[in-house]
């Protein structure tokens, strides 16, 4: 793009933007956005391990390795800042990771991307983090390279009260192959603050990427994401999901549209509410082209006052497709709500195979019981029922998030009990 098109572009978006401050999200709560402070500049780091201690013991808790082993590339963020962005000898050549400005700078044919798969418009959120937002990654697998090892990232808000606001953007370049492990936190002492974040993904053709995504927010905190994929021929998205922690509201409703024919995707969410969470959380599935298959399989638990909405969407525009839509919920507590909301949408393609599940229930006593015949007392088998209810399949989690998650269901399963 010229640079004459790259200004006139910019000059709509935000005129765009503008236009949507006060427009509500199609979905949840409205936040109050007004009173936001921005963030302190940060020095870059030469090393992760120069990172303050209690600052590396949240990333961790977010699947970053700090020492770097066993990662192709990382990429660090600190409010607004940021400050690390590394590719791996091993790796050169294979991979690009770098924050977005410098990006949208170096690649001017970024720009054609830039905006492309979220409307700017959506929603007062989309709108801030055009108009305010600052940093965020730029992550681009090159053609045909495979990567045995993930990429990592982290986004974290180290000022209480304050709004990190951030968009990023990853390419998986025609027969790639990778896995980007990516958290979000805070340090230890903010409470309360809101993270406002979109991503566009673009999986070329026969290219496969696996997202893994951990919140591991505060209790007093907002979060308002916004997702678009799109997925070329032959090629496969995986969106893996993990909330284990308390915070005050999350929307996110990524919309994963597979343009091409024979492509892939699945959705992998596991979900657990506490205290006075407010979660709104589901995915979209537009199945375009011929051959297409999709996947989404949510596990939610919910305890103390939480309220958790589960949505999901297939919609179908060609015949020759297949996609299923499970959504499963558990209520620990009669403090809790919980509300399961699957839509299957087909447009012109009667042939379109569509299917979906959704249950929303107590602990199964017929399932304890049987189980208590085989030998478990009832503690047992209420733990053993939870635990195996909240696995959803998903593979390649750091040592740190497996160990998190077995803590946490195990966490899970005495509060059933």
């Amino acid at each position: 793009m010229s640079n004459h098109g790259i200004e006139e572009k910019k000059s709509k978006l935000q005129n765009k933007a503008r236009q949507a401050l006060d427009k509500k999200a199609a979905y949840g709560s409205d936040l109050d956005l007004s009173s936001e402070v921005s963030t302190v500049e940060e020095a870059p780091l030469e090393s992760l391990k120069n990172l303050d201690r209690r600052i590396r013991e949240a990333s961790l808790l977010a699947g970053m390795n700090t020492a770097e082993k066993e990662r192709s590339g990382s990429y660090f963020q600190k409010g607004d800042s940021a400050i690390y962005a590394r590719v791996q000898d091993a790796y050169e050549g294979k991979v690009e990771i770098m924050c977005i400005e410098d990006a949208l700078q170096e690649y001017p044919w970024l720009w054609d991307y830039w905006w492309s798969m979220v409307p700017v418009d959506m929603d007062k959120y989309t709108a801030a983090v055009e108009l305010w937002g600052k940093g965020g990654y730029f992550m681009r697998i090159l053609p045909g390279a495979r990567l045995d090892q993930p990429i990592q990232s982290c986004l974290l808000l180290d000022e209480a009260g304050a709004s990190q606001r951030v968009h990023n953007i990853i390419l998986a370049e025609e027969g790639s192959e990778a896995q980007i492990i990516t958290g979000c936190t805070v340090s230890p002492e903010v409470k309360q603050g809101s993270h406002l974040g979109v991503s566009e993904f673009f999986i070329k053709k026969g290219a496969h990427l696996t997202f893994t995504m951990v919140h591991n927010w505060a209790e007093d905190f907002d979060v308002r994401a916004r997702t678009g994929v799109k997925v070329e021929e032959d090629a496969t998205f995986v969106n893996n999901y993990l909330l284990l922690k308390p915070v005050r509201s999350i929307q996110a409703y990524p919309r994963c549209v597979l343009e091409g024919d024979r492509s892939r995707s699945r959705f992998n969410t596991i979900v657990y509410g506490q205290e006075n969470s407010e979660l709104d959380l589901g995915s979209v599935i537009e199945l375009n082209g011929q051959g297409t298959r999709g996947e989404s399989i949510s596990r939610a638990l919910s305890t103390d006052g939480s309220r958790v909405m589960m949505r999901g969407r297939l919609k179908a525009r060609s015949n020759d497709v297949q996609a299923h839509l499970e959504c499963r919920g558990m209520l620990l507590s009669k403090e809790s709500e919980m509300n399961a909301v699957p839509e299957l949408w087909v447009e012109g393609a009667p042939q379109a195979d569509l299917s979906h599940e959704a249950a929303v229930g107590p602990v199964s006593e017929e399932v304890v019981e049987y189980l208590m015949s085989r030998g478990f007392n009832k503690d047992e088998a209420v733990s053993v029922v939870v635990q195996g209810f909240m696995q959803a399949g998903i593979q390649g989690l750091p040592e740190a998030l497996e160990n998190l998650l077995r803590q946490t269901l195990s966490s899970m399963s005495e509060e059933a009990v």
